[in-house]
C-alpha cells in the first residue's frame, strides 16, 4: 500500500555557491578534506563535494547543504527554493514548531 509522508521540518546549515570568488566560504564551510578541486590545462575548473554516495559534482549556482548527520552534498538551486526556505533571526517559522 503507498502512503503519503510530509518532510519534518528539519533546519540545516546551507551555502550558496555563487561563483569561484566564494572558495574561502567553501572550504571553511565544509572542510577541505570534503572538497575536490580539478584543474585542467585549458583553465577550466571542476568542483566536487565529497558525500555519503561519493563525489558529486558542484556548479555555480547550487547550494551546499550540510545534512542532519554533518555530511555535505550539492542541491540545485531550484530544487533548493523548493524544499528550503530560509529561517528568521532567533529560529524557525511557527508554522513549523
Amino acid at each position: 500500500m503507498i502512503h503519503k509522508y510530509v518532510k519534518k521540518p528539519v533546519v540545516v546549515e546551507a551555502l550558496h555557491f555563487t561563483d569561484w570568488s566564494k572558495m574561502d566560504d567553501l572550504l571553511n564551510f565544509c572542510g577541505t578534506d570534503n572538497v575536490l578541486i580539478v584543474l585542467h590545462p585549458d583553465g577550466r575548473n571542476d568542483l566536487y563535494i565529497k558525500t555519503l554516495e561519493g563525489d558529486m559534482e558542484v556548479k555555480e549556482g547550487d547550494y551546499i547543504i550540510k545534512g542532519v548527520k554533518g555530511e555535505f552534498y550539492p542541491c540545485k538551486p531550484d530544487i533548493f527554493e523548493m524544499t528550503y526556505e530560509k529561517v528568521k533571526e532567533g529560529g524557525i517559522k511557527s508554522e513549523y514548531i
